[in-house]
């Protein structure tokens, strides 16, 4: 079995390709059986606005790439363009990376370790994480976290909401008179209400299914709340939305953005939608007076204030390299297990044979120190057998090299 990592993400997919291969929370413990169950030993599902990725251990990963095409009603061969395949220490490494922020859309943005720790949860509770796959995740988060320790990759923080209230600022000259709505209530949208509260809207308001989350999240801010059935009475009272739910399908469609529009008699609304799937739909891109934006949009903008965390990259990268050789030595040595059993077995088969043969003749009755000889004699000369046989058989060619491994096996001086 080899450990893979497969899947696409923000650097190899655009958005409307990753919308569709993005794993609902109530379907990703089924997935995670499906793959189980006929494709992998071990299995885990990273999947973000940004990207999505398997992580399995199996003979071959085209079976994997196939089912995740035909789970999501995708034709195989339009979805092979954006897909990447990475084997053993590439995996590793990928892993490593992903964790510690070097492949994020924000260098060293946090909120993936976040992300990639309920990816891990879920394996666990699904019961596909293995022996491997623990082991990798929680090498990933220990990497993670020297990395972070150790270099500045997350100096001046800038994270997609950071990014929003800075496009925001280049809409409206100033924030102080505008009305923000957030849609959702989960980490992004919490960091994105905490980013333009910092700015004294003069109303921030909440919306989400469940009353009870939006109500406890806008009382931070003393701000509103709102169910999401109650949006088309209300969105045109807001001049900023920003919006990040799990929903599979828009929130926001064209025709009740366009009503909104009309009843504020075509002032601006700045729309940003941080969902994947989108919750806006792409069409509200075409009306007038609508500055509607998504994570890609956001990815120029981001740039700003990154200086200080690329200079950490290189040490950054010096880690995981050094991270990654210290797995694959672990993972060696784990190959390497099932020979070591057998050599021992084989060991333990011939210490009871001597041992049997020893205790018959202490009750014939013969001398213990001879019985003792004759087992140390008989043991010595059962493990010894198989490599003296070995070498003695090997052709010239092979007597060196067999004879430096049995030199260093059993550490004797040549």
């Amino acid at each position: 079995m080899t450990l893979f990592a497969l899947g696409l993400n923000h650097q190899t997919a655009p958005l409307d390709v990753r919308e569709r291969i993005v794993f609902d929370l109530d379907r990703l413990r089924g997935a995670l059986g499906e793959i189980k169950r006929g494709l992998a030993n071990e299995a885990a599902i990273l999947s973000t606005c940004n990207r999505t990725e398997l992580y399995f251990s199996a003979e071959q990963p085209t079976p994997t790439a196939a089912w995740l095409a035909q789970f999501h009603r995708i034709d195989p061969g339009e979805l092979a363009p954006y897909l990447y395949t990475l084997p053993r220490e590439q995996a590793v490494r990928h892993a490593f990376r992903v964790a510690s922020g070097l492949d994020s859309m924000v260098l060293g943005e946090p909120q993936i370790l976040g992300q990639f720790k309920d990816a891990v949860r879920v394996a666990e509770s699904a019961g596909t994480l293995g022996t491997v796959l623990h082991k990798l995740f929680q090498h990933s988060f220990a990497v993670a976290k020297e990395v972070r320790s150790s270099t500045q990759i997350g100096a001046n923080s800038v994270s997609m909401a950071a990014a929003a209230v800075k496009l925001a600022a280049r809409i409206f000259p100033t924030l102080h008179e505008q009305n923000v709505l957030c849609i959702g209530a989960g980490e992004m949208i919490e960091l994105c209400a905490t980013h333009f509260a910092a700015q004294n809207p003069a109303r921030l308001t909440v919306a989400n299914r469940t009353l009870e989350r939006a109500q406890a999240l806008a009382h931070r801010f003393n701000g509103r709340a709102m169910e999401l059935r109650e949006l088309g009475a209300h969105l045109a009272e807001h001049d900023i939305v920003v919006s990040c739910t799990a929903s599979s399908l828009p929130i926001l469609g064209k025709g009740m953005v366009e009503r909104a529009l009309k009843t504020r008699r075509h002032r601006p609304m700045f729309m940003v939608d941080l969902a994947v799937p989108r919750d806006i739909e792409p069409e509200v891109r075409e009306l007038d007076d609508v500055f509607l934006y998504t994570v890609d949009d956001l990815q120029g903008i981001v740039q700003d204030g990154l200086d200080a965390r690329r200079s950490a990259v290189e040490q950054a990268e010096a880690i995981i390299e050094t991270q990654v050789g210290q797995f694959m030595h672990w993972m060696a040595a784990r190959e390497g297990v099932p020979l070591i059993r057998q050599l021992r077995e084989q060991a333990e088969q011939a210490r009871r044979h001597e041992v049997e043969r020893a205790l018959k003749l202490l009750q014939r009755g013969e001398d213990p120190k001879q019985v003792l000889e004759a087992l140390s004699h008989g043991l010595a000369n059962k493990l010894m057998h198989a490599p003296t046989q070995a070498l003695n058989e090997a052709s010239h060619d092979e007597r060196r090299a067999l004879g430096e491994a049995i030199a260093r096996l059993f550490r004797l001086s040549r």
